[in-house]
């Protein structure tokens, strides 16, 4: 019995030895509570974006020795008045995992995914000496937080009721226009974004707090997998955050140009009828920048050129009718084709009818004498026999 116990011991501690071998091996390990929520915390903050993928979406940077001409604009994205804006501001809560603009921004912003810098007033600068402290940027906006750790391991959490989402009635973006003198191409695309918080002050009226600005490129691999519809007759969601920006669908106003001075535009031009054509002007300079690039070819200029001497001759007999109002085409009930016909004054048309009657002179028709006794029935007969003749 001895010797069989002898035999059997070793055999035991040889199995166990193997047993917590592979178990370490094949990793298994007892998953506590703090592994499941650490699980549970990766799964509901949403993507993960891999070196690779963001390598993708930053692209490569135009060199500045190819660049020849190039500009940043300032403009300003109304989510509320202006209806082309309005896939950014909905939904307002989380719907089947749908979220607006500013909730992905602020999460990944918390969740410290992409950093965020300081608002400086066309002073821009995306340093890490300007990066902004989410702590601190939480309790300057008065959003309300719970906070684990200190330090660089804090851990922010936001309720969803606490997240402002109906005072983000607006976006500051940052749009470059560069002309690559290498590809001949003029690319347009948007470097910066910077939440805007609306709130009423206390005269009643409101006031817009700039929050922070987020690189796009760093934004846009986030972008790329939210799809919003951007009508209401069509439900389908086909393009996402990412194309928006990048195709412009977006619409904005110019409220300030990179400028020595730093000046904005409300600061240069305090009319907002001098304002408006600033910036209508600087718009379409912008977009006439590439156009004028090209040579024309032989047949588009003839075309350009015979559309010039059209509107120099309408120009000449508006004046010399004494008209100022532009030549029109006017639909006649005989003819098919239009016929273009210019306004005249009435005194230019009394001396044209007096002068075309002097100039032009009716030929006499005999006259046929008839007796005055049949005249009522001669009239009838002539009436009569028109009405045959047209028939």
């Amino acid at each position: 019995m001895l010797k069989a116990l002898k035999k059997i011991l070793p055999m035991a501690a040889i199995a166990a030895t193997v047993l917590s071998m592979t178990a370490q091996d094949t990793g298994v390990v007892r998953r506590s509570g703090a592994s499941k929520r650490g699980q549970k915390q990766e799964e509901t903050s949403g993507p993960k974006i891999t070196d690779r993928m963001q390598g993708f979406f930053d692209g490569s940077k135009t060199h500045d020795a190819d660049l020849a001409y190039m500009r940043e604009i300032y403009r300003q994205l109304d989510l509320k008045n202006v209806p082309e804006n309005t896939p950014l501001y909905f939904p307002e809560d989380v719907v089947d995992g749908q979220q607006n603009l500013f909730r992905i921004i602020l999460g990944l912003v918390v969740d410290g995914k992409i950093p965020a810098y300081e608002y400086l007033d066309g002073r821009e600068v995306f340093t890490d000496q300007y990066k902004v402290k989410v702590g601190e940027m939480l309790d300057r906006f008065d959003i309300m937080y719970q906070q684990q750790g200190n330090g660089d391991r804090a851990v922010y959490t936001i309720e969803e009721a606490d997240v402002p989402t109906g005072q983000a009635l607006k976006y500051y973006i940052i749009e470059k226009w560069e002309f690559d003198r290498r590809s001949n191409r003029m690319k347009t695309f948007v470097e910066a974004i910077c939440p805007v918080l609306t709130r009423s002050d206390d005269f009643g009226g409101t006031a817009n707090y700039p929050m922070f600005w987020v690189k796009f490129d760093q934004l846009r691999p986030y972008l790329a997998q939210q799809y919003v519809f951007l009508t209401d007759d069509n439900n389908l969601p086909q393009y996402s955050l990412d194309d928006y920006f990048n195709l412009g669908m977006y619409k904005g106003e110019i409220y300030k140009t990179k400028n020595l001075r730093n000046l904005s535009m409300a600061q240069m031009y305090p009319d907002e009828d001098d304002l408006k054509r600033a910036q209508d002007s600087i718009d379409t300079r912008l977009r006439e920048f590439g156009k004028n690039l090209w040579v024309p070819t032989r047949d588009e200029y003839l075309a350009m050129r015979e559309a010039e001497e059209e509107a120099a001759a309408a120009k000449e007999l508006a004046a010399a009718t004494g008209d100022s109002i532009p030549e029109r085409t006017v639909v006649t009930a005989d003819e098919e084709k239009p016929v273009a016909k210019t306004r005249t004054s009435k005194r230019a048309g009394r001396k044209k009818s007096s002068a075309a009657s002097s100039s032009k002179k009716k030929p006499s028709t005999p006259k046929v004498s008839q007796p005055k006794s049949s005249s009522n029935a001669s009239n009838s007969s002539a009436a009569k026999s028109v009405r045959r003749r047209k028939r």
